[in-house]
């Protein structure tokens, strides 16, 4: 292989690192050392893009999910029909992680933010941040839905189907929330090797699971879209079963991936659930592999930006 090439590889490695010190050793990457374990746990200094990026894509999922009803009942009653209205969810969080999910990790759940820790790949410091921007994000997709359409009832809210008890209500989040806890959480493992396809996998199991859970449970499997909206309607129907079902089916899923996978806490597993901001990436142009390490001098004009380019490592 000419010098070239060699440094090439080089540069591909370390933007794909870090690894295991003989894997590193052997690809000439660096290596995943007890720094990078270090920073991993501490706040950093990226806590306020996280937040945002949680608030945020929370705020629009909710606004989807919550919103077609809304638009429905304010508009006609049919104007969107009811498998767009349970499929949209789905193709916004597809949207979301596509767009986010690398500063965040875009769990947009608390359940998925607890399902991410128990598996050591989410710093259970970060959880109660996390969950206080989904909820705050949930709030501020129900406060605008009400501002600009008004208030219609209980419509918008995640209630037990026509004939459906609440006990059969949580039973049904529980089942749907460990099937999509599971998605998520084997689309994030190593072992899967599926990357950004991870987006198509979660957001396919939401809007199948709407299809078939949206007439028994509402399908929120969401503790954050269920209980924010129905505090500012005021509506408090098996409010419990919203909290605990989806809480239940998390933990079941934790354990499935145990079962199928072993302990968690690898490489991949950490990126996907925290996001790769501070470690492959920082704000700014994003400069690529095979002009790591090169002056911003030397770079092609193409890729130096407006300062030169900046990466994770400069």
């Amino acid at each position: 292989m000419d010098r070239s090439g060699s440094q090439r590889q080089h540069f591909q490695a370390q933007a794909h690192g870090p690894y295991s010190r003989p894997l590193a050793e052997a690809l000439g990457a660096a290596a995943y050392t007890s720094t990078d374990r270090e920073e991993f746990w501490r706040r950093g200094p990226y806590t306020a893009r996280r937040f945002f990026a949680e608030l945020f894509g929370t705020f629009l999922l909710v606004l989807v999910a919550a919103g077609g009803n809304v638009v429905n009942v304010r508009f006609g009653g049919h104007v969107i029909s009811q498998t767009a209205l349970v499929v949209a969810p789905g193709l916004m969080v597809m949207c979301v992680i596509l767009f986010m999910g690398t500063v965040s990790g875009a769990h947009l759940n608390p359940v998925v933010s607890i399902a991410f820790a128990l598996r050591n790949d989410f710093a259970w410091k970060r959880v109660p941040l996390y969950v206080a921007a989904q909820l705050g994000g949930a709030a501020l997709a129900m406060e605008l839905l009400l501002l600009l359409l008004g208030k219609h009832g209980s419509v918008g809210l995640t209630l037990p189907g026509p004939g459906a008890s609440t006990t059969l209500a949580m039973a049904w989040e529980i089942v749907l929330t460990a099937g999509l806890v599971s998605v998520i959480l084997g689309t994030a493992s190593g072992a899967q090797n599926i990357g950004w396809g991870a987006a198509i996998g979660v957001g396919g199991f939401i809007s199948l699971a709407g299809l078939v859970g949206s007439p028994v449970s509402g399908a929120s499997m969401n503790p954050a879209r269920s209980i924010m909206p129905a505090i500012l309607v005021g509506d408090y129907t098996a409010w419990w079963a919203y909290i605990a079902g989806p809480l239940l089916g998390a933990l079941i899923a934790v354990g499935i991936a145990w079962i199928l996978r072993g302990a968690g806490g690898g490489v991949a597993g950490r990126r996907a659930g925290s996001g790769t901001l501070g470690e492959l990436w920082r704000p700014g142009p994003i400069v690529p592999a095979e002009e790591e390490g090169v002056p911003p001098q030397k770079r092609s004009r193409a890729h130096r930006g407006p300062s030169g380019g900046r990466s994770a490592r400069e």
